[in-house]
């Protein structure tokens, strides 16, 4: 079992940035692979990032590749989602989620999922 839990989020005019992070709890975290994902209103969730169990792959949606850079901490259980360049449509809640396969892409299967932070880009 892990306990994954958001913070970070809140309220940003458009240009600013915002620096996400995901503590998890339970077992080895580097045993997984982890992603971001994020769900607007009305919208199905969608894949932001993803990165490898080491952290040395990553992985980028098209409209944030640039923009988002997700890293990770294995000696502090911790991964990071910075988001720069923000955009009114990147508002939505932001989840964290553990892959235990090792996989770190859009349909990966992701076994731990957070309770979301939420991110509002104003105009």
């Amino acid at each position: 079992q892990v306990q994954l839990v958001e913070s970070g989020g809140g309220l940003v005019q458009a240009g600013g940035s915002l620096r996400l992070s995901c503590a998890a709890s339970g077992r080895t975290f580097s045993g997984y692979a982890m992603g971001w994902f994020r769900q607007a209103p009305g919208k199905e969730r969608e894949f932001v990032a993803g990165i490898s169990r080491s952290g040395g792959v990553t992985n980028y949606e098209a409209s944030v590749k640039g923009r988002f850079t997700i890293s990770r901490d294995n000696a502090k259980n911790t991964v990071d989602l910075q988001m720069n360049s923000l955009k009114p449509e990147d508002t939505a809640v932001y989840y964290c989620a553990a892959s235990l396969r090792g996989g770190f892409f859009p349909r990966s299967p992701y076994d731990y999922w957070g309770q979301g932070t939420q991110v509002t880009v104003s105009s």
